[in-house]
């Protein structure tokens, strides 16, 4: 635990003594705000209905731009070698990088409360529907920092993490939309298997446990694999 609270604190002061993390969350404001006002004061709904679908999307470009670095950074400057000789797991480092990043994601979160705000004094909207959607966005953000740092621990350049990131994502993101397109057989499946799908499920305003148990897989499982690759670069 000590090892993982280390490189945590390191990866958030690499964030915020960078301008990483400040660009980073005033890109994720300045849109999201954008589209809160439209929605607000040109089609008059006092709802974060559009935000957070808005949010999603952003998400798909956001989220690899952060976690491009986690792992690739490390390998192109080498301190991944010098991290690898201590005594230190590499399910250590890859929970560390993941933890810091997806609190960097919380806190870019957290500003938008601004807008619940300015809705409860403008309205009434439903506070239940709309933190479900807040638990549903960082479920859904936590699923997509996993698949990230996956996609960052396969390569050492930024750029190709980005994109190779940006694919997986879209590829999950895409699925329930192309269901359409497939077989019966298989259309439950890949609904199922969709990051979207689940997530518009907890936007209802009910939280499923299945859906819950979903995003912890694909968290568990994405980091478990991203540890395998990092571990496998012993021997290689």
């Amino acid at each position: 635990m000590g090892n993982i609270l280390a490189i945590y604190k390191r990866e958030m002061k690499s964030y915020f003594n960078s301008p990483i993390a400040y660009i980073i969350i005033s890109l994720f404001l300045i849109i999201s705000g954008y589209f809160y006002s439209i929605s607000l004061f040109l089609l008059n709904e006092a709802s974060m209905r559009n935000v957070m679908g808005i949010i999603t999307l952003m998400f798909i470009f956001f989220i690899p731009a952060i976690t491009m670095r986690t792992i690739s950074e490390e390998k192109k400057t080498g301190t991944i070698e010098l991290m690898l000789t201590m005594p230190i797991r590499e399910s250590e480092i890859i929970i560390a990088k993941y933890l810091a990043a997806l609190a960097l994601l919380v806190i870019a979160l957290v500003f938008t409360l601004a807008y619940v705000l300015t809705l409860s004094l403008l309205g009434n909207p439903d506070l239940g529907v709309i933190f479900s959607g807040y638990f549903g966005l960082i479920m859904m953000g936590g699923a997509y920092l996993a698949l990230g740092v996956y996609a960052s621990t396969i390569t050492e350049n930024q750029i190709v993490s980005f994109i190779v990131g940006f694919v997986i994502i879209f590829f999950f993101f895409m699925l329930d939309k192309i269901l359409i397109f497939m077989p019966a057989a298989i259309a439950p499946i890949l609904e199922y298997i969709s990051i979207d799908y689940h997530f518009n499920n907890i936007t209802r305003g009910v939280i499923d446990s299945r859906d819950v148990i979903y995003y912890l897989t694909v968290i568990v499982f994405s980091l478990a694999l991203s540890s395998h690759t990092l571990a496998s670069r012993k021997w290689t």
